[in-house]
């Protein structure tokens, strides 16, 4: 895996279009500058690894939207050393924007194939989250609470094992909707055991499936 000049170069491009998006958080910026997402695509799409696209990745799945990773991050309101849950860890480069972040992350992804080929690329990063390969809509009982959770797949409803898993006051980041398009939900969990929910644009994403490991 080369990272040349020009490939340095179209991310510098990438990052002053998501500037221009709205996104104005620099640790996040520098985290999509550290990692190239060109290793995280076939060859075929290299050439277009740092437009704002989403490409498949096999097993039917897509590296979601630049933007919309970096939107997603940004919601979490992530610190340094602070644990997160990330649902659906795909391509792995999500994941890899988290670690660089400097977060404990613990991922699920339920495809096999994309399991083992996101171990390996970030690995590859030296970064060393916990990946499990199962189904996230359980989620990680056994390492909760978790200070943040993030679900990058379209799910029908918020799971509430996932509620179960979130600390008081932590904060879930999840595209909620049945169809082709979602809407994006910032989740805080309250004192209580409620949670406080904002509604933040219609995003589209694979869905989330319930009960299904392949």
């Amino acid at each position: 895996m080369q990272d040349t000049f020009k490939h340095k170069g179209m991310r510098k491009q990438l990052i002053n279009e998501l500037r221009e998006k709205g996104i104005n958080n620099e640790q996040i910026l520098n985290a999509f500058d550290a990692i190239p997402r060109h290793f995280f695509l076939d060859l075929i799409f290299e050439q277009q690894a740092y437009s704002n696209q989403a490409f498949q990745i096999g097993a039917g799945q897509t590296i979601s939207h630049p933007y919309t990773v970096a939107f997603q991050t940004d919601l979490l309101e992530l610190k340094k050393g602070e644990k997160v849950l990330e649902i659906g860890t795909g391509s792995g480069f999500q994941t890899c924007i988290l670690c660089q972040l400097g977060a404990k992350v613990f991922s699920i992804e339920r495809q096999r194939e994309l399991f083992l080929k996101a171990k390996k690329i970030i690995h590859h990063f030296n970064f060393t989250p916990r990946l499990s390969y199962g189904d996230g809509y359980i989620g990680l009982p056994s390492f909760a609470p978790f200070d943040k959770i993030l679900v990058t797949c379209g799910a029908p409803e918020v799971p509430q094992a996932l509620v179960d898993q979130l600390k008081v006051g932590g904060i879930m980041v999840i595209p909620v909707g049945e169809g082709r398009d979602q809407i994006m939900q910032k989740i805080v969990k309250l004192e209580d055991g409620t949670i406080e929910t904002t509604e933040l644009g219609v995003f589209s994403f694979v869905p989330m499936l319930e009960n299904k490991v392949k």
